[in-house]
């Protein structure tokens, strides 16, 4: 069964999820991949505000292709994630809340998801055609000039991902190995 998720995501909503937990959001979601992240943390280095909320905010891990006649967005599936590692934290620390994507994150962002209270939510890679039924519109926010990984607002409706990581230090891949794996005598 599926939780149903109404974003932004706040500290009371992360405080029920675990990791293993099957969601469905609906609201805001940010679409940025390696580009973006690095202008977002270049430009609070700078001392410069972000080009959208950042506080509760989700960022899903995306490129998409081009939308189809009559459609919002093309195909919509998850980017590997560990190359937005070297800017996650930071993210985190100014209030960034949750992560789509696909794959293990490191350490350092499984620290930060505990210590700032935030989620990375696993899509289903392969999947990215089903997933773009979920947005309802998806508009470019900032850094248009980088095409594909241009900064995207999508309103999503019922977004199925599955918790990860949570803010306790679950973490559903290791949990997963543990369960399944052969203990020899």
């Amino acid at each position: 069964m599926s939780k149903k998720v109404t974003l932004p995501l706040t500290d009371e909503i992360l405080k029920d999820l675990k990791a293993g937990d099957n969601l469905l959001l609906s609201g805001v979601v940010y679409v940025a991949r390696d580009a973006a992240h690095k202008r977002m943390v270049e430009a609070l280095d700078q001392g410069k505000p972000l080009p959208f909320d950042i506080k509760g905010a989700t960022i899903y891990y995306m490129g998409p292709s081009p939308a189809r006649p009559g459609r919002v967005i093309g195909s919509a599936g998850p980017t590997t994630s560990g190359r937005m590692d070297a800017y996650a934290p930071r993210l985190m620390a100014e209030g960034l809340k949750g992560m789509i994507g696909k794959g293990l994150r490191s350490k350092a962002v499984k620290d930060a998801m505990v210590k700032h209270k935030a989620v990375y939510l696993g899509a289903i890679g392969g999947a990215g055609a089903i997933i773009s039924r979920s947005i309802k519109n998806a508009e470019v926010v900032a850094y248009e000039e980088l095409g594909a990984e241009a900064l995207r607002r999508l309103k999503v409706e019922d977004f199925p991902v599955t918790v990860v990581n949570d803010t306790y230090g679950g973490d559903l891949y290791e949990e997963g190995k543990a369960k399944y794996q052969v203990k020899v005598p």
